[in-house]
């Protein structure tokens, strides 16, 4: 995550017109899908009283999907295309969506139509209440309990606790973000999950609404427990933007005092101890003196803490040159498509 520095990836289709409302869609091998994802997208979206453009990102798909899209295009307006050169994952494909997205609210949601586009309206109708994000919450979730809903709610929990921002459901893609929220949010790794606790980072207000879920007819997910180790270590990453991205001198120096005030206080005990034996001839000094087992855990506690100073320097360092630097893309895009004017 950062800040939206000069030298990121300039929107590809240009800005002709206002649009209030950006519909980002990843999809990976959704041949099966994409024909009635696009059809019921065009039907709940051309009864908003909004502009609207949806913008589906092919992440490297390798079965019929982008023809499918192409063809779909061809036929509904305010269809757009983007096709990357490999698979580069959800978190590419969402934040290629972002990037390119012209609305003013960017909307989410999986292309399996496990989420209900006519829940997008419902999600514009809370953030005119003057939310920033809106996630949606699949209550009633229509997926097997021990691979899919079981690792979620724990990894739900997690998140909320780690993060301080409490939503039911993580996992659910269906959400909307203003546009001046979501832009300055900067993805990798498995961090699409963790939008909405990175958007209370720059002063972003969360809401949460029911959505419906419906089981999955065609195609097969692309979720299972193998990604939530991938999850976790992205979740410590987060941890440390939100509280530590602008010092993490002070989250390594935690640590390091944490061993070296202990071993300072051995050293400074065996030079005690070492006092009194020789002028007042103490036994309890005597025998901690002669003890090597107090010697080696002093050094190794005092090494430990200046290696951790010495982490969160280097650290320090790091952050400076990466707010410094210029913004590179996460995807290669090898082509794009629009809606016939």
């Amino acid at each position: 995550m950062g800040l939206h520095f000069p030298g990121a990836p300039r929107n590809i289709f240009g800005m002709n017109s206002p649009i209030k409302v950006s519909v980002v869609v990843p999809v990976y091998n959704e041949e099966e899908n994409v024909e009635s994802l696009c059809q019921k997208l065009h039907d709940a979206l051309s009864k908003l009283d909004r502009s609207y453009e949806v913008i589906l990102v092919d992440d490297g798909s390798k079965d019929d999907t982008w023809p499918r899209l192409k063809a779909q295009t061809a036929r509904l307006p305010h269809f757009r295309l983007i096709r990357f050169r490999r698979n580069f994952g959800q978190t590419a494909a969402m934040s290629a969506g972002f990037t390119h997205a012209r609305g003013e609210i960017i909307v989410t949601m999986d292309a399996d139509l496990q989420n209900d586009p006519a829940d997008v309206a419902l999600l514009l109708d809370h953030m005119d209440k003057g939310f920033d994000v809106v996630s949606g919450w699949r209550k009633d979730r229509k997926d097997a309990f021990i691979n899919r809903r079981l690792p979620s709610m724990i990894a739900n929990n997690l998140i909320s606790q780690i993060t301080g921002v409490y939503l039911h459901d993580y996992g659910c893609t269906l959400k909307a973000y203003r546009s001046e929220i979501i832009k300055n949010v900067r993805l990798y790794g498995e961090m699409h999950r963790f939008i909405p606790a990175l958007a209370s980072w720059v002063g972003g207000e969360i809401d949460e609404v029911v959505v419906n879920h419906h089981p999955r007819r065609f195609g097969k997910s692309k979720y299972g427990i193998s990604r939530t180790f991938r999850v976790i270590l992205d979740l410590l990453t987060v941890k440390f933007l939100l509280h530590y991205s602008m010092g993490p001198i002070q989250l390594f120096g935690k640590f390091g005092g944490l061993f070296g005030i202990p071993g300072l206080l051995m050293f400074a005990l065996m030079i005690g101890g070492n006092a009194s034996y020789h002028l007042f001839g103490t036994e309890w000094a005597s025998t901690l003196i002669k003890r090597p087992f107090w010697i080696m855990t002093a050094f190794m506690f005092v090494f430990f803490g200046v290696q951790f100073v010495s982490m969160g320097l280097l650290a320090e360092m790091q952050i400076r040159t990466y707010h410094e630097s210029q913004d590179k893309p996460i995807y290669v895009i090898r082509e794009t498509c629009d809606s016939p004017a």
